[in-house]
C-alpha cells in the first residue's frame, strides 16, 4: 500500500524558520510536500485561488505583517470549501487565553515554535502522524488534534 504525500502549507514571515521547517520536514517518516509563503495575504491567495490544490494542513505563523495567522485563520474559516483543512497556529510564544480563542475561531492545533531543531522535527511529526492517510482516502476530521 503507498502512503499519501501531505501536502502543507506554512505561512511564516520570517525566512529562518521557514528554512528550518522545511529542513526539519525533510528529515521525517511522514511524506510531505511543503510551500511555505511570507505572509497570510500570499496565502490567502494562493487559497483563493480555484486552479491550485488545497493542502491537508495549514501551519500558521501567529505574528505576521501585513495579514495576521488569526487573521488567515478567520478568513480560510469563512470560506466554505476550506473549512475542513486542519490549522495548527504555529508561534513564538503561547498564551493559554489566546490558544483557547484561537481554538473557538477554528484552530485544531496551537504549538509554539520548539527552540531545537530535534525537537521541531518530533512536534512536527507528532502533528502529522494522525494524518497519515493510505490510498488516497479522505482525511476524517475526527482524527484532528484538538487545541
Amino acid at each position: 500500500m503507498s502512503m499519501k504525500i501531505l501536502l502543507l502549507f506554512l505561512a511564516d514571515d520570517d525566512h529562518d524558520d521557514r528554512e528550518l521547517f522545511k529542513e526539519a520536514i525533510e528529515e521525517i517518516a511522514v511524506k510531505t510536500k511543503v510551500v511555505t509563503f511570507e505572509n497570510g495575504v500570499s496565502l490567502m491567495a494562493h487559497l483563493l485561488d480555484t486552479t491550485t490544490k488545497l493542502p491537508d494542513f495549514i501551519f500558521l505563523d501567529l505574528n505576521m505583517p501585513m495579514m495576521t495567522g488569526e487573521e488567515c485563520l478567520d478568513d480560510i474559516r469563512s470560506e466554505s470549501n476550506l473549512q475542513q483543512i486542519p490549522i495548527t497556529i504555529y508561534s513564538t510564544f503561547y498564551n493559554h487565553k489566546q490558544a483557547s480563542l484561537l481554538k473557538e475561531k477554528g484552530a485544531d492545533r496551537y504549538i509554539q515554535k520548539p527552540n531545537n531543531f530535534s525537537l521541531l522535527k518530533a512536534t512536527i511529526e507528532r502533528c502529522l502522524e494522525s494524518f497519515k492517510v493510505e490510498n488516497d482516502e479522505t482525511l476524517d476530521k475526527d482524527t484532528y488534534f484538538v487545541i
